[in-house]
Protein backbone atom coordinates (compact mmCIF):
# COMPACT_ATOMS: atom_id res chain seq x y z
CA UNK A 1 0.00 0.00 0.00
CA UNK A 2 1.36 3.03 -1.09
CA UNK A 3 1.27 6.03 1.34
CA UNK A 4 0.59 9.72 0.51
CA UNK A 5 3.28 12.40 1.07
CA UNK A 6 2.56 14.61 3.93
CA UNK A 7 2.34 18.73 3.28
CA UNK A 8 4.96 19.03 4.99
CA UNK A 9 6.85 16.53 2.79
CA UNK A 10 5.69 17.84 -0.36
CA UNK A 11 6.01 21.22 0.83
CA UNK A 12 9.80 20.48 1.29
CA UNK A 13 9.73 18.45 -2.16
CA UNK A 14 8.53 21.76 -4.24
CA UNK A 15 11.22 24.03 -2.09
CA UNK A 16 13.55 21.79 -3.50
CA UNK A 17 12.55 21.20 -6.94
CA UNK A 18 12.26 25.29 -6.63
CA UNK A 19 15.71 25.71 -5.77
CA UNK A 20 17.35 22.70 -7.91
CA UNK A 21 15.20 24.98 -11.00
CA UNK A 22 17.05 28.19 -9.91
CA UNK A 23 20.66 26.59 -9.20
CA UNK A 24 20.80 24.95 -12.58
CA UNK A 25 19.34 27.90 -14.47
CA UNK A 26 21.23 30.55 -12.76
CA UNK A 27 24.76 27.94 -13.48
CA UNK A 28 24.10 28.30 -17.20
CA UNK A 29 23.35 32.27 -16.89
CA UNK A 30 27.00 32.45 -15.37
CA UNK A 31 28.86 30.67 -18.43
CA UNK A 32 26.59 32.72 -20.92
CA UNK A 33 27.34 35.84 -19.33
CA UNK A 34 31.26 34.43 -18.48
CA UNK A 35 31.29 34.11 -22.48
CA UNK A 36 29.91 37.42 -23.00
CA UNK A 37 32.61 39.40 -20.54
CA UNK A 38 35.71 37.70 -21.74
CA UNK A 39 35.76 40.03 -24.71
CA UNK A 40 36.25 43.07 -22.65
CA UNK A 41 38.02 41.50 -19.86
CA UNK A 42 40.86 40.63 -22.60
CA UNK A 43 40.39 43.77 -25.16
CA UNK A 44 43.31 45.26 -24.28
CA UNK A 45 45.59 41.84 -25.03
CA UNK A 46 43.56 41.15 -28.67
CA UNK A 47 42.86 44.47 -29.58
CA UNK A 48 46.09 44.76 -31.93
CA UNK A 49 45.75 41.81 -33.58
CA UNK A 50 42.84 42.73 -35.14
CA UNK A 51 43.02 46.51 -35.25
CA UNK A 52 46.86 47.24 -36.12
CA UNK A 53 47.66 51.06 -35.18
CA UNK A 54 50.19 52.58 -33.19
CA UNK A 55 47.78 54.82 -30.86
CA UNK A 56 46.05 52.47 -28.08
CA UNK A 57 43.55 54.46 -27.91
CA UNK A 58 42.17 54.07 -31.18
CA UNK A 59 43.00 50.28 -30.93
CA UNK A 60 40.35 50.33 -27.99
CA UNK A 61 38.03 52.34 -29.91
CA UNK A 62 37.84 50.00 -32.61
CA UNK A 63 37.54 46.94 -30.57
CA UNK A 64 35.10 49.02 -28.51
CA UNK A 65 32.77 49.41 -31.79
CA UNK A 66 32.49 45.95 -32.25
CA UNK A 67 31.65 45.56 -29.22
CA UNK A 68 28.78 48.20 -29.79
CA UNK A 69 28.51 45.82 -33.21
CA UNK A 70 27.73 43.07 -30.77
CA UNK A 71 24.64 44.69 -29.30
CA UNK A 72 22.66 45.24 -32.48
CA UNK A 73 21.83 41.71 -32.49
CA UNK A 74 20.70 41.75 -28.88
CA UNK A 75 16.90 43.23 -29.57
CA UNK A 76 17.07 40.89 -32.82
CA UNK A 77 18.08 37.88 -30.19
CA UNK A 78 15.58 39.38 -27.82
CA UNK A 79 12.73 39.43 -30.64
CA UNK A 80 12.90 35.78 -31.83
CA UNK A 81 13.85 33.89 -29.03
CA UNK A 82 11.33 35.91 -26.36
CA UNK A 83 8.87 34.96 -28.94
CA UNK A 84 10.42 31.35 -29.06
CA UNK A 85 10.94 30.93 -25.17
CA UNK A 86 6.77 32.41 -24.53
CA UNK A 87 5.54 29.44 -27.34
CA UNK A 88 8.44 26.76 -26.76
CA UNK A 89 9.33 27.03 -23.31
CA UNK A 90 11.92 29.28 -20.97
CA UNK A 91 13.79 25.87 -21.34
CA UNK A 92 13.71 25.76 -24.56
CA UNK A 93 15.05 29.14 -24.93
CA UNK A 94 17.60 29.15 -22.11
CA UNK A 95 19.07 25.73 -24.44
CA UNK A 96 19.30 27.23 -27.34
CA UNK A 97 20.66 30.80 -26.52
CA UNK A 98 23.71 28.84 -24.63
CA UNK A 99 24.34 27.07 -28.29
CA UNK A 100 24.59 30.13 -29.86
CA UNK A 101 27.35 31.49 -27.48
CA UNK A 102 29.18 28.43 -27.50
CA UNK A 103 29.24 28.83 -31.33
CA UNK A 104 30.84 32.73 -31.11
CA UNK A 105 33.57 31.61 -28.50
CA UNK A 106 34.62 28.99 -30.36
CA UNK A 107 35.14 31.67 -33.62
CA UNK A 108 37.02 34.25 -31.63
CA UNK A 109 39.48 31.56 -30.09
CA UNK A 110 40.47 30.10 -33.57
CA UNK A 111 40.69 33.22 -35.96
CA UNK A 112 43.72 34.25 -36.65
CA UNK A 113 44.99 38.06 -36.42
CA UNK A 114 45.05 40.33 -39.11
CA UNK A 115 48.42 40.01 -40.15
CA UNK A 116 47.98 36.50 -41.27
CA UNK A 117 44.73 37.22 -42.98
CA UNK A 118 44.30 40.39 -43.59
CA UNK A 119 40.69 41.99 -43.29
CA UNK A 120 38.51 38.64 -42.36
CA UNK A 121 40.15 39.19 -38.56
CA UNK A 122 38.35 41.49 -37.94
CA UNK A 123 35.10 40.45 -40.08
CA UNK A 124 35.33 37.31 -38.30
CA UNK A 125 35.69 38.50 -34.67
CA UNK A 126 32.05 40.57 -35.85
CA UNK A 127 30.28 37.98 -36.95
CA UNK A 128 31.17 35.95 -33.53
CA UNK A 129 30.49 38.82 -31.38
CA UNK A 130 26.86 39.23 -33.83
CA UNK A 131 26.15 35.66 -32.82
CA UNK A 132 26.74 36.16 -28.61
CA UNK A 133 24.44 38.87 -29.62
CA UNK A 134 22.05 36.92 -30.33
CA UNK A 135 22.80 34.71 -27.62
CA UNK A 136 22.65 37.15 -25.27
CA UNK A 137 19.01 38.75 -26.14
CA UNK A 138 17.43 36.05 -25.76
CA UNK A 139 18.84 34.86 -22.89
CA UNK A 140 18.20 38.31 -20.55
CA UNK A 141 14.69 37.83 -21.45
CA UNK A 142 14.66 34.20 -20.81
CA UNK A 143 16.61 33.34 -17.87
CA UNK A 144 14.70 36.87 -16.21
CA UNK A 145 11.09 35.23 -16.56
CA UNK A 146 12.59 31.59 -16.10
CA UNK A 147 14.18 32.74 -12.23
CA UNK A 148 11.13 35.09 -11.84
CA UNK A 149 8.33 32.82 -12.27
CA UNK A 150 10.53 30.33 -10.33
CA UNK A 151 10.63 31.77 -7.50
CA UNK A 152 7.76 32.36 -5.60
CA UNK A 153 5.82 34.83 -4.27
CA UNK A 154 7.30 35.69 -0.90
CA UNK A 155 11.12 35.32 -2.27
CA UNK A 156 10.62 36.85 -5.95
CA UNK A 157 12.95 39.44 -5.12
CA UNK A 158 15.56 37.69 -3.32
CA UNK A 159 16.16 34.48 -5.74
CA UNK A 160 15.35 37.02 -9.21
CA UNK A 161 18.17 38.63 -7.90
CA UNK A 162 20.48 35.68 -8.81
CA UNK A 163 19.89 37.02 -12.57
CA UNK A 164 22.53 39.50 -11.73
CA UNK A 165 24.24 37.48 -9.35
CA UNK A 166 25.29 35.55 -11.91
CA UNK A 167 25.93 37.94 -14.47
CA UNK A 168 28.20 39.69 -12.48
CA UNK A 169 29.75 36.20 -10.94
CA UNK A 170 30.47 35.46 -14.98
CA UNK A 171 31.84 39.11 -15.23
CA UNK A 172 34.44 38.07 -12.05
CA UNK A 173 35.15 34.20 -13.48
CA UNK A 174 36.74 36.21 -16.32
CA UNK A 175 38.42 38.59 -14.58
CA UNK A 176 39.92 35.61 -12.56
CA UNK A 177 40.44 33.61 -15.69
CA UNK A 178 42.36 36.90 -17.08
CA UNK A 179 44.20 37.38 -12.87
CA UNK A 180 45.74 33.70 -12.99
CA UNK A 181 46.92 34.27 -17.00
CA UNK A 182 48.86 37.20 -15.85
CA UNK A 183 50.68 35.57 -13.02
CA UNK A 184 51.50 32.42 -14.85
CA UNK A 185 52.13 33.84 -18.10
CA UNK A 186 54.98 36.38 -19.46
CA UNK A 187 53.11 39.94 -20.73
CA UNK A 188 54.43 39.06 -24.09
CA UNK A 189 52.72 35.21 -24.25
CA UNK A 190 49.78 36.61 -23.36
CA UNK A 191 49.59 39.13 -25.91
CA UNK A 192 50.91 36.92 -28.28
CA UNK A 193 48.58 33.68 -28.16
CA UNK A 194 47.51 33.81 -24.33
CA UNK A 195 43.86 36.06 -24.66
CA UNK A 196 42.84 32.59 -26.94
CA UNK A 197 42.51 30.86 -23.65
CA UNK A 198 39.60 32.35 -22.21
CA UNK A 199 37.30 31.76 -25.39
CA UNK A 200 38.00 28.01 -25.36
CA UNK A 201 37.05 27.65 -21.78
CA UNK A 202 34.12 29.75 -22.47
CA UNK A 203 33.34 27.15 -25.17
CA UNK A 204 33.62 24.48 -23.47
CA UNK A 205 31.41 25.58 -20.41
CA UNK A 206 28.82 26.33 -22.78
CA UNK A 207 28.66 22.44 -23.92
CA UNK A 208 28.37 21.46 -20.02
CA UNK A 209 25.66 23.73 -19.61
CA UNK A 210 23.53 22.93 -23.09
CA UNK A 211 23.25 19.10 -21.25
CA UNK A 212 22.36 21.04 -17.91
CA UNK A 213 19.49 23.09 -19.13
CA UNK A 214 18.39 20.30 -21.23
CA UNK A 215 17.47 18.93 -17.92
CA UNK A 216 15.61 21.90 -16.46
CA UNK A 217 11.72 21.80 -15.06
CA UNK A 218 9.65 24.12 -16.44
CA UNK A 219 7.60 26.71 -14.80
CA UNK A 220 3.99 26.60 -13.91
CA UNK A 221 3.40 30.04 -15.41
CA UNK A 222 4.29 28.80 -18.91
CA UNK A 223 2.34 25.89 -18.47
CA UNK A 224 -0.61 27.46 -16.98
CA UNK A 225 -0.57 30.11 -20.40
CA UNK A 226 -0.33 27.32 -22.61
CA UNK A 227 -2.91 25.05 -20.64
CA UNK A 228 -5.77 27.77 -20.61
CA UNK A 229 -5.22 28.74 -24.63
CA UNK A 230 -3.48 32.19 -24.18
CA UNK A 231 -2.93 34.37 -27.41
CA UNK A 232 0.32 33.11 -28.89
CA UNK A 233 3.11 35.87 -28.37
CA UNK A 234 4.45 38.31 -31.08
CA UNK A 235 5.84 41.59 -31.35
CA UNK A 236 2.35 43.34 -32.87
CA UNK A 237 0.74 41.96 -29.94
CA UNK A 238 3.46 43.09 -27.88
CA UNK A 239 3.31 46.78 -28.98
CA UNK A 240 -0.35 46.79 -29.16
CA UNK A 241 -1.57 45.40 -26.45
CA UNK A 242 1.22 46.57 -23.81
CA UNK A 243 2.19 49.65 -25.48
CA UNK A 244 2.78 51.32 -21.78
CA UNK A 245 4.69 48.36 -20.39
CA UNK A 246 7.14 48.43 -23.43
CA UNK A 247 8.12 51.87 -23.20
CA UNK A 248 8.61 51.66 -19.36
CA UNK A 249 11.04 48.88 -19.42
CA UNK A 250 12.82 50.93 -21.64
CA UNK A 251 13.22 54.12 -19.97
CA UNK A 252 13.64 52.49 -16.45
CA UNK A 253 16.18 50.34 -18.14
CA UNK A 254 18.31 53.17 -19.86
CA UNK A 255 19.63 54.91 -17.13
CA UNK A 256 20.77 51.85 -14.72
CA UNK A 257 22.40 49.58 -17.49
CA UNK A 258 24.18 52.88 -19.03
CA UNK A 259 25.53 53.50 -14.85
CA UNK A 260 26.01 49.35 -14.68
CA UNK A 261 28.40 49.51 -17.55
CA UNK A 262 29.97 52.61 -17.29
CA UNK A 263 31.09 51.57 -13.52
CA UNK A 264 32.03 47.56 -14.43
CA UNK A 265 32.74 47.05 -17.90
CA UNK A 266 34.32 50.43 -18.46
CA UNK A 267 36.06 51.15 -15.86
CA UNK A 268 38.92 48.82 -16.27
CA UNK A 269 39.73 50.41 -19.38
CA UNK A 270 38.84 53.84 -17.67
CA UNK A 271 41.60 53.15 -14.54
CA UNK A 272 44.39 51.99 -16.97
CA UNK A 273 43.31 54.83 -19.70
CA UNK A 274 42.81 57.85 -17.34
CA UNK A 275 43.52 57.33 -14.32
CA UNK A 276 47.30 55.82 -15.03
CA UNK A 277 47.28 52.29 -13.16
CA UNK A 278 48.86 49.42 -14.15
CA UNK A 279 46.82 46.39 -16.25
CA UNK A 280 47.02 44.00 -13.43
CA UNK A 281 46.42 46.94 -10.61
CA UNK A 282 43.14 47.97 -12.58
CA UNK A 283 41.71 43.97 -12.85
CA UNK A 284 42.43 43.50 -9.05
CA UNK A 285 40.28 46.71 -8.50
CA UNK A 286 37.70 45.76 -10.92
CA UNK A 287 37.46 42.03 -9.35
CA UNK A 288 37.09 42.78 -5.58
CA UNK A 289 34.57 45.58 -6.32
CA UNK A 290 32.98 43.18 -8.50
CA UNK A 291 32.83 40.51 -5.96
CA UNK A 292 31.47 42.83 -2.93
CA UNK A 293 29.06 44.25 -5.82
CA UNK A 294 27.89 40.20 -6.48
CA UNK A 295 27.36 39.80 -3.14
CA UNK A 296 25.23 42.28 -2.15
CA UNK A 297 22.25 41.31 -4.92
CA UNK A 298 20.37 39.05 -2.72
CA UNK A 299 20.56 41.22 0.20
CA UNK A 300 18.93 44.19 -2.10
CA UNK A 301 16.63 41.83 -4.06
CA UNK A 302 15.85 40.43 -0.07
CA UNK A 303 15.14 43.65 0.98
CA UNK A 304 12.30 44.52 -2.07
CA UNK A 305 10.67 41.89 -1.22
CA UNK A 306 10.49 43.83 2.25
CA UNK A 307 9.76 47.20 1.39
CA UNK A 308 8.82 47.20 -2.57
CA UNK A 309 10.99 47.53 -5.48
CA UNK A 310 9.93 51.31 -6.17
CA UNK A 311 12.46 52.62 -2.90
CA UNK A 312 15.32 50.76 -4.43
CA UNK A 313 15.03 52.00 -7.93
CA UNK A 314 14.41 55.56 -6.56
CA UNK A 315 17.53 55.21 -4.49
CA UNK A 316 19.60 54.28 -7.17
CA UNK A 317 18.35 57.61 -8.94
CA UNK A 318 19.00 60.44 -6.47
CA UNK A 319 22.27 59.34 -5.63
CA UNK A 320 23.24 58.68 -9.33
CA UNK A 321 22.12 61.86 -10.31
CA UNK A 322 24.15 63.45 -6.77
CA UNK A 323 26.98 61.20 -7.22
CA UNK A 324 28.12 59.67 -10.31
CA UNK A 325 30.34 63.19 -11.52
CA UNK A 326 31.79 63.60 -8.55
CA UNK A 327 32.75 59.93 -8.39
CA UNK A 328 34.29 59.87 -12.02
CA UNK A 329 36.16 63.34 -10.72
CA UNK A 330 37.35 62.13 -8.09
CA UNK A 331 38.53 58.82 -9.81
CA UNK A 332 40.58 60.70 -12.88
CA UNK A 333 42.88 61.94 -10.17
CA UNK A 334 43.93 59.72 -7.60
CA UNK A 335 46.73 57.38 -7.95
CA UNK A 336 46.02 55.62 -4.63
CA UNK A 337 44.87 51.94 -5.45
CA UNK A 338 42.49 51.65 -2.23
CA UNK A 339 41.21 55.00 -2.84
CA UNK A 340 40.25 53.85 -6.39
CA UNK A 341 38.74 50.65 -4.88
CA UNK A 342 36.44 52.66 -2.45
CA UNK A 343 35.35 55.15 -5.24
CA UNK A 344 33.89 52.08 -7.61
CA UNK A 345 32.95 50.46 -4.48
CA UNK A 346 30.75 53.91 -3.52
CA UNK A 347 30.03 53.65 -7.57
CA UNK A 348 28.44 49.94 -7.44
CA UNK A 349 26.62 50.23 -4.27
CA UNK A 350 24.81 52.87 -5.87
CA UNK A 351 24.02 50.92 -8.60
CA UNK A 352 22.81 48.04 -6.74
CA UNK A 353 19.09 49.84 -6.22
CA UNK A 354 18.94 48.89 -10.09
CA UNK A 355 21.04 45.82 -10.83
CA UNK A 356 19.11 43.68 -7.94
CA UNK A 357 16.01 44.04 -8.70
CA UNK A 358 15.64 45.27 -12.41
CA UNK A 359 14.51 41.37 -13.78
CA UNK A 360 11.89 40.71 -11.25
CA UNK A 361 10.27 44.42 -12.13
CA UNK A 362 10.03 43.89 -15.89
CA UNK A 363 8.48 40.34 -15.18
CA UNK A 364 6.26 41.60 -13.22
CA UNK A 365 4.73 44.33 -15.60
CA UNK A 366 3.53 41.37 -17.90
CA UNK A 367 1.18 38.32 -18.17
CA UNK A 368 3.03 34.96 -18.53
CA UNK A 369 1.97 34.63 -22.27
CA UNK A 370 3.66 37.47 -23.43
CA UNK A 371 5.92 37.77 -20.91
CA UNK A 372 9.86 36.55 -21.74
CA UNK A 373 9.07 39.05 -25.21
CA UNK A 374 8.01 42.16 -22.71
CA UNK A 375 10.54 41.65 -20.39
CA UNK A 376 13.80 40.61 -22.94
CA UNK A 377 13.18 43.03 -26.69
CA UNK A 378 12.48 46.58 -24.70
CA UNK A 379 15.51 45.77 -22.57
CA UNK A 380 17.60 44.60 -25.42
CA UNK A 381 16.61 48.10 -26.98
CA UNK A 382 17.58 50.38 -24.19
CA UNK A 383 20.40 48.22 -23.48
CA UNK A 384 21.84 48.52 -26.64
CA UNK A 385 21.62 51.85 -27.69
CA UNK A 386 22.95 53.11 -23.74
CA UNK A 387 24.48 50.17 -22.37
CA UNK A 388 26.14 48.59 -25.39
CA UNK A 389 27.33 52.03 -26.53
CA UNK A 390 28.84 52.98 -23.42
CA UNK A 391 32.37 52.42 -23.80
CA UNK A 392 32.45 53.77 -27.36
CA UNK A 393 30.75 56.61 -26.29
CA UNK A 394 33.44 56.90 -23.31
CA UNK A 395 36.15 56.72 -25.31
CA UNK A 396 34.62 59.44 -27.85
CA UNK A 397 34.88 61.86 -25.60
CA UNK A 398 38.82 61.21 -24.15
CA UNK A 399 39.55 60.93 -27.63
CA UNK A 400 37.75 64.57 -28.76
CA UNK A 401 39.39 66.17 -25.48
CA UNK A 402 36.10 66.39 -23.18
CA UNK A 403 36.06 63.06 -21.26
CA UNK A 404 34.15 64.96 -18.75
CA UNK A 405 31.44 65.30 -20.85
CA UNK A 406 30.91 61.37 -20.78
CA UNK A 407 30.19 61.86 -17.01
CA UNK A 408 27.85 64.08 -17.24
CA UNK A 409 25.98 62.12 -19.71
CA UNK A 410 25.50 59.46 -17.46
CA UNK A 411 24.49 61.27 -15.15
CA UNK A 412 21.80 62.82 -17.16
CA UNK A 413 20.05 59.42 -18.09
CA UNK A 414 20.28 58.15 -14.75
CA UNK A 415 17.86 61.49 -14.15
CA UNK A 416 15.60 60.54 -16.68
CA UNK A 417 14.94 56.60 -15.25
CA UNK A 418 14.91 58.41 -11.91
CA UNK A 419 11.60 60.08 -12.86
CA UNK A 420 10.31 57.42 -14.26
CA UNK A 421 11.15 55.42 -11.31
CA UNK A 422 8.93 58.22 -9.33
CA UNK A 423 6.00 57.56 -11.53
CA UNK A 424 5.88 53.82 -11.83
CA UNK A 425 3.65 51.78 -9.59
CA UNK A 426 5.59 49.64 -7.16
CA UNK A 427 5.47 45.88 -8.71
CA UNK A 428 5.77 44.38 -5.77
CA UNK A 429 2.47 45.36 -4.86
CA UNK A 430 0.98 44.77 -8.23
CA UNK A 431 2.57 41.74 -9.86
CA UNK A 432 1.05 40.03 -12.79
CA UNK A 433 3.14 36.84 -12.06
CA UNK A 434 0.47 34.16 -10.65
CA UNK A 435 2.61 30.71 -10.49
CA UNK A 436 1.35 30.04 -6.70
Amino acid sequence: MSIAPTPASAGSSAVGSRLKSIIGGSTGNMVEWFDWYVYSAFTLYFAPHFFPSEDPTAQLLSAAAVFAVGFIMRPIGAWIMGIYADRKGRKAGLTLSVTLMCLGSLIIACTPGYESIGIAAPALLVLARLMQGLSVGGEYGASATYLSEMAGQDRRGFYSSFQYVTLISGQLLAILVLLVLQAVMSNAALEQWGWRIPFVIGAMLALVVFRLRRGLAETESYKKAKATGAPQSGFLQLVRNHPRETALVMLLTAGGTLAFYAYSIYMQKFLVNTSGFSKEAASQINGITLFVFMCLQPIAGGLSDRIGRKPLMVAFGVAGVLFTYPIFSALEQTKDVLTAGLLVMAALIIVTGYTSINAVVKAELFPSHIRALGVALPYALANTLFGGTAEYVALSFKDAGWERGFYWYVTAMIGISLIVYLRMRDTRHQSLIHED
